[in-house]
């Protein structure tokens, strides 16, 4: 998208007090890295690194294994993900030109050999920080649907889609709703035809 580059940069220049106030609380309470980094897949699945602040503790069981996410999610983990400002720096992302405001979430790179042939469609453009899924449910809806609101938005792109998704992305965070699911911390992961 034409506006991403010159939108992306405002908007860091415009948040730059909001970063450095969320990287000092997390760097005190949840300890470093202040920025989470994964691979993930971009346009035609190129990897790229992903940023975010980080949301969870690095705590360990006595066997020295990871705990649960539920049991590393602390209060503000929990806060800065219902409020979405964990995704801030993916604006970063989107600066240096791996990422679009909108498009289709960047998910795992585990989950690439698991697509269909339709749902891998969705690495025709570049992902995004929101999208049409994400405003349609979110974390709430099934993947079935989640990736034919994808599909959707590829086969409609228009500017005046984004500048909806855009506002809808807007007030969906003031409201902060479908955040997760009731069951879990975040989204279920996606198995697609492999046994669970």
């Amino acid at each position: 998208n034409t506006f991403d580059y010159p939108f992306s940069l405002i908007l860091i220049i415009l948040l730059l007090p909001i970063f450095f106030i969320i990287g000092f609380f997390v760097f005190i309470f949840l300890g470093r890295p202040i920025i989470y980094k994964q691979l993930r897949p971009g346009r035609n699945t190129k990897p790229f690194i992903f940023y975010k602040f980080r949301s969870m503790t690095n705590d360990i069981s006595a066997k020295g294994k990871l705990l649960e996410d539920n049991q590393r999610l602390t209060s503000l983990g929990s806060f800065i993900r219902k409020t979405s400002l964990d995704e801030l720096p993916s604006i970063y992302n989107v600066l240096k030109g791996d990422m679009s405001i909108v498009g289709p979430r960047p998910l795992l790179m585990e989950y690439l050999p698991r697509y269909s042939i339709e749902q891998n469609n969705r690495h025709k453009v570049k992902p995004g920080i929101t999208g049409l899924a994400q405003v349609k449910g979110r974390n709430s809806i099934d993947w079935d649907e989640k990736f034919k609101l994808d599909i959707f938005y590829i086969n409609n792109l228009s500017f005046w889609l984004d500048i909806k998704i855009i506002f809808l992305t807007i007030w969906i965070v003031l409201k902060r709703e479908g955040i997760n699911n009731k069951q879990q911390v975040g989204m279920e992961r996606f198995f697609g035809n492999e046994e669970k």
